[in-house]
């Protein structure tokens, strides 16, 4: 099951998706954290969206396997006053073991669904080139944009081009 978190969600979820958080960066996946990420710090920034949440300025969904929340993701409305239309697909994040059961599609899906029930024509995103997620969301229709090369540190901190995505909606 996907849900939109409230704010009083969301604040009860941070642990949750913290150790989302920790999982996919400890894993491999290029989020903008460094492994090894500890919870503690996964957790620091999730609450730190605390106030961004509540004031609908970020956008979160949850999948649960039953009670256990087990992927996230985010829209990120533009806030300048010439892009009310647009929004950033962020933070597309499945556990390790709950992957192959189509979750990441379904999130995907459901933070689209949302973005165009906000009012939004027009999601972006970035992803490192290559990854599994761009594959996700090359299947998924998005439009590649361009290529960044060494935009990005993975978390092993290496260098790596960073593959720009939109999507109309």
């Amino acid at each position: 099951m996907i849900t939109r978190l409230s704010a009083a969600e969301f604040a009860d979820a941070v642990p949750a998706l913290a150790e989302v958080l920790a999982d996919c960066t400890n894993g491999g996946a290029s989020v903008g954290f460094l492994a090894p990420l500890e919870a503690s710090a996964a957790e620091a920034w999730w609450k730190e969206l605390a106030g961004e949440v509540a004031e609908g300025r970020v956008l979160v969904w949850a999948a649960w396997d039953g009670s256990r929340l087990v992927g996230t993701v985010q829209v990120r409305p533009a806030r300048l006053p010439n892009a009310p239309h647009r929004a950033e697909l962020a933070k597309l994040l499945v556990h390790r073991d709950a992957r192959g059961r189509g979750l990441g599609r379904a999130l995907l899906t459901e933070a689209e669904r949302g973005a165009r029930g906000a009012g939004i024509t027009l999601l972006v995103l970035d992803t490192e080139t290559g990854s599994p997620a761009s594959r996700l969301y090359e299947s998924a229709g998005w439009t590649e944009a361009g290529t960044v090369p060494d935009y990005a540190a993975d978390p092993a901190g290496t260098l790596k081009p960073t593959t720009f995505y939109f999507r109309r909606l």
